[in-house]
């Protein structure tokens, strides 16, 4: 396998998209569907015009192995620290146990150091319990409690 990272295009959603659906989570709230429904094509030209935001992927050839977003927020706490979110992290199920999260996600820490990030935070299920062991191992700490509200 040569593994490889590249931002993604509008012609990878539906990848994206298959990756965020083949999940235990994910089944219930995504529509891989053909054909893919128009709002995440909105979604991901939203995601394009706002600075910062984008989607890594871990690709061997043409293939997308995994995928995660990554958002640069800069903020005025903390003396004006920038930070970065992880959110939306998968890996194809034929591929998990490879290392490829691993990698994915230790080349997203290293794009926040180059965007000057200070911290990288982001939220995990709770029910995921493989995942905060992974994000553990990572040296990620669980300090603070997240809470959602839905619109």
């Amino acid at each position: 396998m040569s593994l490889k990272f590249r931002k993604a295009g509008k012609e990878d959603v539906r990848e994206i998209v298959r990756l965020l659906a083949d999940d235990e989570l994910g089944t219930k709230r995504e529509r891989y569907e053909d054909p893919l429904p128009e709002v995440y094509y909105e979604a991901f030209a939203d995601m394009e015009a706002q600075s910062g935001n984008h989607i890594l992927l871990a690709v061997d050839g043409d293939a997308v192995l995994g995928c995660l977003q990554l958002v640069i927020i800069p903020g005025l706490g903390r003396q004006g620290m920038k930070r970065a979110i992880i959110e939306a992290v998968r890996v194809d199920r034929a591929y998990r146990g490879q290392g490829i999260g691993q990698a994915m996600m230790k080349e997203a820490i290293e794009r926040a150091r180059q965007e000057n990030c200070q911290l990288v935070q982001l939220t995990t299920d709770k029910t995921r319990s493989d995942a905060h062991r992974f994000y553990d191992r990572l040296g990620f700490v669980a300090s603070h409690e997240g809470m959602k509200l839905f619109l």
